[in-house]
């Protein structure tokens, strides 16, 4: 699995060859977990089926059961993911921001993941 490292503004890194690439290591997978879930459906031109439902599962007056199933499952189906050992995740009403921290199983070890969504 080789994914392409992002900076701290989240842009894609150039000009360092292999160095600018996770291969092969839970890094590129958390990375691809974190992608997947800041891609909303509909958002990207050469497949707008593929992306996170926030929009029909996640945001407005919805269940924390369905958000959460909805994350858990584009979780899951990320290449790499074996498994999600643990999975939490808080709603701030007030800044419509969602927290989520997780620790997964993928195929090159384990790794604990938290990020903010809004």
């Amino acid at each position: 699995m080789r994914y392409r490292k992002q900076d701290s503004n989240d842009d894609y890194s150039f000009g360092n060859d292999l160095n600018d690439f996770h291969i092969d290591s839970v890094e590129a997978v958390v990375q691809a977990i974190d992608t997947r879930l800041k891609l909303w459906v509909g958002e990207w031109f050469a497949d707008t089926s593929e992306g996170t439902g926030w929009s029909q599962a996640i945001l407005g007056k919805r269940s924390k059961n369905l958000y959460e199933l909805t994350l858990r499952q584009r979780v899951l189906e990320t290449q790499g993911v074996t498994s999600i050992e643990e999975f939490q995740s808080a709603l701030d009403t007030n800044t419509r921001k969602l927290t989520v921290t997780m620790t997964v199983n993928t195929v090159f070890g384990q790794s604990n993941l938290s990020g903010a969504y809004d």
